[in-house]
C-alpha cells in the first residue's frame, strides 16, 4: 500500500495528512509526517508555499485540489470569485460597447448614397434635358419650344423713312424694312417706335419684346426689362394693341406669353439672340446710329392704323435707288464688312 497526501482546509488549516492505502507502512508514513511536521516548524511559510507534483494530487468528485487552491482560506476564495465576477462583467460590458451601432458610420454612407443618387438624378434630367444653345447640329433650338411660330423671310429689303410696310403679322417678325434701324443694344424705350426700324434689328440677330402697356403691370414690365437692360443685341418697346401681354421677335421667329415669368421667354432669347443660322446681317451691328438717321432719345413714333400704300415687301423701293437717303448710308450696319459668318 501506498501513501497519498491530501491538503484539509480544516483545523489545523494548512496541514498535509497522509491517508492509509494498499501498499504504504508505519515507517515510511511517520517519517514523512514528522519531516513534513520538522519543516513546517523551521519555515512555516515554506508548507504553504510548496505544492504537490501532479502525481501526489487526488480528485473527489471530479475535482481536483492543488496546494495553489488549498493555501487561500474559504473568504479569500470567495473574494477571488468575487473578483472574477467583477472582471468577467467588464470584460463583457467592454464587448457590448465596443459592438454598439456605429451611428457615425451609418451616416456618413447615407450621406455618400445621396449625393452619388442625387449627383446621378442631376446628371440624367440634364442629358435629356432639351437645349437651347444653338449649333451646327441643332441650327434652331427654337423648334422646342412650345408655341413659336416660323416662316422664311428674304433680307435686304427696304423702304424710306416715311413709307409703311403691310405686315401680316403684327408684330411684324421679318420682311421689308426701313434702311435704318433702331438702337438695339439693351435698349428699353419708354414709348411705341416704329415697327419698320424695330424690324431692321431684327435683320442684324436682335430679339425685339413688344407688350401691351394695357395689360401689363409695372411689376411685369421691370421683369421683362432686366432682361434687355445691358444686354447686347436686345431691345424692348411698348405696342399698343397686342393681341396678347407679351410678343417676343426675331428674325423669322415670334413667340406670343401672358406672363412675364414665362419660362419660354428666356428660353426663346437663348435660342435666338445672334443666331447666326437664323438672321440674314450676321456681324451687323445695333449701335445708335444718331439724329438725322436714327434718333435714340427721339425715336420716330410707332403709327397703329394701316398704311395708306400697300408696300409688302415685293414692291419696296430698291436701297440704291436714286432719292433713297437711306442708299448714301451703309445699309447693313456692317461698314461695308464681309458678314462674319462665323458667329456671335
Amino acid at each position: 500500500m501506498g501513501l497519498r497526501w491530501h491538503f484539509y482546509t480544516a483545523a489545523p488549516r494548512g496541514l498535509w495528512c497522509a491517508r492509509r492505502f494498499p501498499g504504504w507502512s508505519e515507517e515510511v508514513s511517520g517519517s514523512m509526517v514528522s519531516g513534513k511536521s520538522s519543516k513546517s516548524a523551521r519555515n512555516p511559510q515554506a508548507g504553504r508555499g510548496a505544492q504537490p507534483t501532479r502525481g501526489d494530487r487526488s480528485s473527489r468528485g471530479g475535482r481536483s485540489t492543488g496546494a495553489g487552491q488549498g493555501s487561500r482560506s474559504p473568504r479569500n476564495a470567495s473574494s477571488g470569485r468575487g473578483s472574477r465576477s467583477a472582471v468577467s462583467g467588464a470584460r463583457k460590458s467592454s464587448a457590448v460597447r465596443g459592438r454598439s451601432t456605429p451611428w457615425g458610420m451609418i451616416s456618413l454612407i447615407l450621406v455618400v448614397v445621396l449625393f452619388a443618387g442625387g449627383l446621378g438624378w442631376y446628371l440624367v434630367a440634364k442629358a435629356n434635358a432639351p437645349s437651347y444653345t444653338p449649333s451646327e447640329r441643332n441650327q434652331d433650338p427654337s423648334t422646342q419650344i412650345a408655341g413659336v411660330q416660323v416662316i422664311k423671310y428674304t433680307g435686304g429689303n427696304h423702304v424710306l423713312p416715311d413709307q409703311r410696310v403691310a405686315y401680316t403679322h403684327s408684330p411684324p417678325f421679318g420682311g421689308a424694312h426701313d434702311g435704318f434701324w433702331a438702337a438695339c443694344n439693351g435698349v428699353v424705350y419708354p414709348t411705341p417706335v416704329r415697327q419698320e426700324n424695330l424690324v431692321h434689328d431684327l435683320e442684324h440677330g436682335a430679339v425685339w419684346i413688344a407688350y401691351n402697356p394695357d395689360t401689363v403691370s409695372s411689376e411685369g414690365v421691370a421683369t421683362l426689362a432686366s432682361k434687355v437692360q445691358g444686354q447686347t443685341y436686345m431691345v424692348m418697346a411698348p405696342y399698343p394693341g397686342l393681341d396678347q401681354p407679351i410678343s417676343l421677335q426675331s428674325w423669322g421667329h415670334q413667340l406670343k406669353v401672358s406672363d412675364p415669368n414665362d419660362p419660354r421667354i428666356d428660353q426663346f432669347i437663348q435660342a435666338l439672340r445672334l443666331n447666326r443660322y437664323q438672321y440674314p446681317e450676321v456681324g451687323a451691328t445695333c449701335a445708335a446710329l444718331g439724329p438725322g438717321q436714327f434718333d435714340q432719345d427721339n425715336p420716330p413714333p410707332f403709327v397703329p392704323t394701316p398704311p395708306t400704300s400697300q408696300i409688302d415687301g415685293k414692291t419696296v423701293v430698291d436701297e440704291n435707288a436714286a432719292g433713297n437717303p437711306a442708299a448714301t448710308t451703309d445699309q447693313s450696319g456692317m461698314g461695308g464688312a464681309v458678314p462674319n459668318t462665323g458667329g456671335q
